[in-house]
């Protein structure tokens, strides 16, 4: 089965440095097969075929403990659980001068439509949808200042979540089809 590991704060302001080549090695002497990582924010894409996505993760986050000595959250996605966030972003969403469009993949903890009552949301300017594994969030860049969501870094609950803009959602999708074949 073809999955997506997003690491959680690896190589963010100068924190938590993992080189990806050799994150990419740490998986494979975990067992994992077809292993592909995606830029220097921990997205790696993978197949397996004898374990539960809770059990990779477990599997994962001791390894990089081991390799690293860094206490790392691994959120796992089977292609099933990716299928469905695309499919609900909308296609004219995207990440450039005019527009910040983020997903927030969730934790199982706090995934639930209930999430969205925790987040400050400006509907005036904050577009914000909850599907199953995730929010999606989009604005206008020139009202950014605005947004309620842009202070969810000082959220406890952010803790709980890892987000991906959408052109590397997008691309992190094109790398799990290929492996699919």
């Amino acid at each position: 089965m073809v999955y997506a590991a997003l690491l959680r704060g690896i190589n963010v302001g100068g924190n938590n440095k993992i080189e990806m080549k050799r994150l990419k090695e740490v998986f494979e002497e975990a067992g994992m097969r077809s292993v592909v990582t995606y830029i220097n924010t921990g997205n790696i894409i993978f197949t397996d075929d004898s374990r539960s996505k809770n059990e990779i993760s477990n599997l994962l986050e001791e390894a990089i403990h081991a390799a690293f000595g860094l206490r790392i959250k691994v959120l796992v996605l089977s292609f099933d659980d990716f299928a469905k966030v695309m499919q609900a972003l909308p296609e004219s969403w995207t990440n450039d001068k005019q527009m910040k469009s983020d997903v927030l993949f969730l934790w199982d903890d706090i995934d639930d439509e209930t999430v969205l009552e925790k987040l400050v949301i400006r509907p005036e300017v904050d577009t914000v949808k909850y599907v199953p594994g995730a929010i999606l969030w989009s604005i206008d860049k020139a009202d950014l200042a605005k947004s309620g969501m842009e202070k969810l870094a000082g959220n406890k609950i952010s803790r709980q979540m890892t987000v991906r803009n959408v052109n590397t959602t997008r691309k992190i999708y094109e790398f799990m089809l290929a492996a699919q074949g």
